[in-house]
């Protein structure tokens, strides 16, 4: 069954918060924007790690794993709990659980308790899974690839951010306040821990599920369907091939972006001899992308959409996968910085668009079980994030590491050609896609009349005016 009353545009009511789509858009971005940021707010502070907890190459990359390993688990879990409950309860938990292993790593005090925060810390990786789903609900197929590209792409921001804004916060109390560093980057992670908790309770309070309501709602109503009928819907998307056609396609980028957030500070580090600060602020540029190519991703996905249905997506995502594993195989020929940093901005330009074309599909695969597609889909980004972890873990260079991943990433681009759809939902996307472009002119036609008419009796209100004067 098919949700009511969903936006049918993004940008000319983007500040409109009285608008639940448009107060939901912001929530969620902004949750998976500090989910983000605490998933890998301990990554630009590693090589302060590493030297107290005297970690080796092995065990950095043992952590590198561990940080998105736990997260396929945690989103093929929450795909299917977000159908059942809904969004507002899965994120409202989902951030006041994660934030106890955020502020808990703080307790590490060898490799091995490291090794267990960084993995539960992981299962916040899962809020991207919900982000996707509630924008998909919130927004009609006409700009539902713009609103999911956008809000996971500027959630992604977080991963660029953290990159350093951590280190300065870390300064902040080493330098600052005269704290130990062993104690400095600890308690950078209790700060960001704390606003997490914050954050979930704001989730609940501030969102609801869907435009016309909450799932316990609705399903009283009768206008979904019920629980019992969410793990049956699961197990068909499941056995859907085009599910895991995307599952790898996504590990292929977003997998890539998980695995250079996790060792950009370090690489430019040790392969071009920066500083911490400096290793983070250039390790940034690769996330603050996010504010605006995944974005684009999801843009041309439904622009692709409006001229060739959606085999026009599925193309905007092999044309994205495509330039991505070109300029990564690029980058990893760098040898110096001048060279290193625009090859990675242009790597990162390609990753996050296609980052968003592959979510401008994920919401036409199958719309009864919207949960558990996002979920398996958002957990091959990890996945491929965990096989390209153990490139970084062994004696590999890392330049030639890079140089597999891009030759990888190529390669995948071609299985965007599997992810097809019958004529018949070829059609009534077109027709979805027109009716709601319809509503959105109409609504533009009515707000323009109002205005006309306000214009109008301002000008007879002056007349009468002047008259009686």
């Amino acid at each position: 069954m098919e949700l009511q009353n969903k936006a049918t545009s993004l940008w000319p009511n983007f500040f409109n918060v009285t608008m639940v789509q448009i107060r939901t858009f912001h929530m969620t971005w902004f949750a998976f924007f500090a989910c983000f940021f605490a998933w890998f707010g301990i990554a630009p502070l590693m090589a302060v790690v590493r030297d107290e907890l005297h970690l080796t190459k092995s065990q950095v990359g043992w952590a590198i794993i561990g940080s998105v390993s736990m997260t396929i688990f945690a989103r093929l879990f929450i795909g299917w709990l977000v159908d059942r409950i809904g969004p507002r309860k899965s994120y409202t938990w989902l951030l006041i659980l994660g934030s106890l292993p955020v502020m808990g790593i703080g307790l590490a005090h060898d490799f091995t308790t490291f090794l267990i925060f960084r993995i539960l810390i992981g299962g916040i990786g899962a809020s991207f899974v919900i982000t996707q789903y509630h924008t998909s609900v919130m927004f009609a197929s006409n700009v539902v690839g713009q609103a999911n590209a956008t809000s996971a792409g500027w959630g992604n921001l977080g991963g660029g951010v953290t990159q350093f804004v951590m280190p300065l916060l870390f300064s902040v109390f080493v330098v600052g306040f005269g704290f130990s560093e062993a104690l400095g980057w600890r308690l950078s992670m209790v700060v960001v821990g704390v606003i997490i908790f914050l954050i979930g309770i704001g989730y609940y309070f501030l969102t609801q599920d869907a435009p016309d309501g909450n799932y316990d709602d609705l399903r009283a109503r009768g206008m979904m369907p019920e629980k019992k009928t969410v793990t049956g819907a699961y197990w068909t998307a499941m056995a859907d091939y085009r599910v895991w056609m995307l599952f790898v396609i996504y590990g292929a980028c977003f997998g890539i972006e998980l695995t250079i957030n996790n060792v950009a500070a370090l690489y430019f580090a040790d392969y071009f001899n920066l500083s911490l600060v400096a290793a983070g602020l250039v390790a940034a540029s690769f996330g603050l992308m996010n504010i605006f190519a995944r974005t684009l991703g999801g843009l041309f996905g439904d622009n692709f959409g409006s001229l060739w249905g959606l085999r026009g997506r599925s193309f905007w995502l092999f044309m994205c996968l495509l330039f991505e594993g070109i300029a990564l195989m690029i980058f990893s020929q760098m040898q110096v910085l001048f060279l290193a940093l625009p090859s990675l901005i242009v790597f990162s330009l390609f990753t996050q668009m296609a980052e968003g074309a592959t979510y401008s599909v994920v919401p036409f695969i199958n719309k009864k079980a919207l949960g558990a597609v996002a979920g398996v889909v958002g957990a091959g980004g990890n996945a491929g994030a965990v096989l390209a972890g153990f490139l970084f873990k062994g004696a590999m260079d890392w330049h030639e590491a890079f140089l597999i991943l891009g030759m990888v990433v190529t390669a995948a681009s071609f299985l965007a050609f599997f992810v097809r759809f019958s004529t018949r939902q070829e059609d009534e996307e077109r027709a979805a896609f027109a009716i709601a472009n319809i509503q959105t002119l109409r609504k533009r036609a009515d707000k323009a009349n109002a205005e006309l008419e306000h214009a109008l009796n301002a000008i007879e209100t002056r007349k009468v005016a002047v008259a009686s004067a």
